[in-house]
C-alpha cells in the first residue's frame, strides 16, 4: 500500500546521495533520517542470521514487553554495532554471553559496545530485552504503528501495519531493508479467549500461568523486517491446497468468525486464480516453505508475508471502486490480488533503499493488469493500465533520495506499471517478455536489490537500450511528447520534454488502422506516411507517451 512516511522536522545535517537522479527533489534532512537510512559501517559489520522475538502483548493497558535475540555473522572486526528501537519504547537490559552490555541511544537508534573485539567470519548472539507503549496508528497502514479495535462483538482485534515507519516502532532489529535476516521464529503471548496469527508455520501454541497463551510462529524464509506482522482476534480458520509449480501449496484463511460465511466465497472466487495467474507471469511462489495466508486485518491491507493483511471489506475493486474507471477494476478485489502480487515483487525480490520502491509498488501495481489478461484477455489489462495514468500527478520523481528512508512519488505504483507496459512494447515479444519476469524473480530470488541492479536485468534479457528510458520514467517528472508535422505523404517527428539522448521507439499509424515503429530523437526525421492526417495520426496508446503537433 501506499506509505506516508514520517517527516522529522530537525534542523542540520542534509544527507542527499541522490546520484541517479537527474531531477532532485530539494529535501533537508536531519541525523535521525541518516541513522534510519544509511548504511554505515555500524550495521554493515554484522549480518542477521535469526531473531526468536518473544514478546507479551497487553491489549487493556496498550502496551509490549518482551525480548529479541539477534543471531548474526561477523562481516568485518568490530566492537560496537548499532540495531534500531524507537525512542519511546524502554531498553531493559542487553545481554551477551551472561552478562550485561553497555549502550547509548540517538534519536531511534541504538549503538552497543561488546566486551572483546567480534572477529570477522565468527558467529555471535545478543538478546535485547524491552517494554513500553509502541506508537499507535494515526490511519493505518499509511501512518503505521499498532491498530488496536474492537469486532462486531465488541472483542479486541489488534494488528500492526509499519512499513515506512520503521519495524523498529516495535520490536528491536537491525532495521534497514538491506539485510534480511535468514529465519525467525515469532512468540506472541496474548490473552487466551483470543487467537494470534503471524507469518510462517505455526509450532506451537503453550498455555501461560497467567491467563495469556503463547502462540509460535516460524518463518522459514528469508523476511524483511516491516512485513513480521501479528493478528489478534476471534478469528475462524479454514485451509485448502493449491496444486502449483512446485508441489502442493498450503492454504491459510483467517477470518473474523463474525465475517466467516461472507470471507469464504469471496476469497474462494480470487486466490487461486490469482495465484495460477501470478505463477504463470512470475515463477512459482516464493514461500512453499511457509505457505500462504490470507488474514482479516483492522487496516485496509499489507503485503505482511505468507500473512497478507485484508481489510478491504469482501468488496471487489478498492473498497468498491475502480482505480482505473474503466470497469474492469471491478472484477477482481484489489487488496487480494495487488497485496499478494508484493510476494514475487517486495517480498522475493526487496530492495535495499526505501528510495527504490518503485520496484516493489511499479511491478505490483502492474500484477493487476496482468492478473486481468490472465483471466479476462489482453484487450482488459490493455485498457486497465492505460486508465490508471488519470491518477499519475508527476508531482517528484519516482525514484526517492537515497540513505535517508525517503521514497520517492506515489507514481511509482501507476507510472512505475505504465513504464514497464511501455518497455513491454518495446520488447514486443510477449514470452520473451514473460521470461523476463520469471527471470527477475529466479536470479534474484530471496534477494535485496538496487535499481541499477533491476535495470540492468532486464535491459541484458530484452536486448535494448534502455537506460534513457528509466532515466525518463523514474527520474525526471516529464512525459516524453512526441511532437510531429504532417505535410503531404510526409511525416517530421522529434521527442520534447525528454532528457538528454532520449531515443525511445514508438509506434504510429504510418498507414490506416496499422501501427509501426517509428524512432524518434530529439532531433527532426522524417518519413513517409499514406492516407494519414492530423485527424487519424496517433501513438499506439499502450505507450506512455504525449503526441502534439507542431
Amino acid at each position: 500500500m501506499k506509505r506516508i512516511f514520517y517527516s522529522i522536522a530537525l534542523l542540520c545535517l542534509t544527507v542527499c546521495n541522490a546520484d541517479a537522479q537527474l531531477l532532485k527533489p530539494k529535501n533537508t534532512f536531519s541525523r535521525a533520517d541518516s541513522l534510519r537510512g544509511m548504511l554505515t559501517p555500524l550495521r554493515s559489520c554484522y549480518d542477521i542470521n535469526y531473531y526468536h522475538l518473544d514478546v507479551k502483548i497487553d491489549i487493556d493497558q496498550q502496551t509490549i514487553a518482551g525480548s529479541n535475540e539477534f543471531k548474526f555473522s561477523a562481516m568485518s572486526d568490530f566492537s560496537m554495532l548499532q540495531f534500531d528501537l524507537f525512542s519511546n519504547l524502554n531498553i531493559d537490559k542487553i545481554e551477551y554471553k551472561g552478562r550485561e552490555l553497555s549502550y547509548k541511544r540517538e534519536f531511534n537508534a541504538v549503538f552497543v559496545t561488546f566486551p572483546v573485539r567480534i572477529k570477522k567470519g565468527s558467529k555471535d548472539s545478543f538478546k535485547v530485552f524491552y517494554s513500553g507503549k509502541p506508537i499507535i496508528a494515526a490511519n493505518p497502514p499509511w501512518d503505521g504503528g499498532f491498530i488496536f479495535k474492537t469486532d462486531k462483538a465488541g472483542k479486541p482485534w489488534v494488528s500492526v501495519a509499519c512499513e515506512g515507519l520503521g519495524a523498529s516502532s516495535w520490536w528491536p532489529n537491525k532495521d534497514h531493508l538491506s539485510d534480511e535476516v535468514d529465519s525467525m521464529l515469532v512468540s506472541i503471548s496474548i490473552p487466551k479467549n483470543l487467537k494470534e496469527i503471524s507469518n510462517g508455520r505455526l509450532r506451537s501454541v503453550k498455555d501461560q500461568p497467567d491467563g495469556y497463551q503463547q502462540y509460535n510462529w516460524f518463518i522459514g524464509n528469508p523476511i524483511n523486517n516491516y512485513d513480521v506482522t501479528f493478528y489478534i482476534g476471534d478469528y475462524a480458520h479454514w485451509t485448502d491446497q493449491y496444486q502449483g509449480e512446485k508441489g502442493d501449496l498450503s492454504l491459510n484463511f483467517w477470518s473474523l468468525k463474525a465475517d466467516s460465511l461472507l470471507a469464504k466465497p469471496h476469497w474462494d472466487a480470487d486466490v487461486k486464480r490469482m495465484l495460477k495467474s501470478f505463477e504463470y507471469w512470475f515463477g512459482p511462489y516464493p514461500f512453499y516453505k511457509d505457505g500462504y495466508k490470507l488474514v482479516e486485518a483492522p487496516h485496509l491491507g499489507m503485503e505482511h508475508q505468507s500473512a497478507v493483511a485484508y481489510g478491504n471489506e469482501f468488496k471487489m475493486g478498492y473498497k468498491g471502486r475502480d482505480l482505473s474507471g474503466t470497469g474492469w477494476g471491478l472484477k477482481f478485489d484489489f487488496i487480494t490480488v495487488h497485496e499478494s502480487g508484493h510476494e514475487w515483487f517486495g517480498n522475493n525480490i526487496t530492495i535495499k533503499d526505501v528510495a527504490d520502491m518503485w520496484v516493489h509498488e511499479g511491478f505490483t501495481n502492474y500484477s493487476e493488469p496482468l492478473f486481468l489478461e490472465s483471466n479476462y484477455g489482453k484487450d482488459a489489462a490493455n485498457a486497465y493500465v492505460q486508465g490508471l495514468r488519470k491518477i499519475i500527478k508527476n508531482d517528484i520523481p519516482v525514484i526517492g533520495v537515497y540513505n535517508v528512508n525517503k521514497e520517492g512519488s506515489g507514481d511509482m505504483y501507476p507510472k512505475g506499471a505504465n513504464m514497464i507496459h511501455t518497455i513491454r512494447q518495446l520488447i514486443g515479444n510477449d514470452e520473451k517478455f514473460r521470461a523476463i519476469l520469471r527471470g527477475l524473480n529466479q536470479t534474484f530470488y530471496h534477494q535485496t536489490v538496487t535499481t541499477a541492479q533491476i535495470e540492468n536485468y532486464i535491459a541484458a534479457q530484452s536486448g535494448l537500450k534502455l537506460s534513457k528510458v528509466f532515466d525518463q520514467y523514474l527520474r525526471t517528472t516529464k512525459i516524453p511528447v512526441l511532437s510531429y508535422q504532417i505535410s503531404g505523404n510526409n511525416l517530421s517527428y522529434h521527442w520534447e520534454n525528454v532528457v538528454p539522448g532520449f531515443d525511445m521507439p514508438v509506434k504510429v499509424t504510418l498507414k490506416p488502422g496499422m501501427y509501426t515503429f517509428i524512432y524518434p530523437s530529439d532531433k527532426w526525421k522524417e518519413t513517409v506516411i499514406s492516407g494519414i492526417t492530423d485527424s487519424t495520426f496517433k501513438a499506439d496508446p499502450n505507450f506512455y507517451v504525449q503526441v502534439k503537433t507542431k
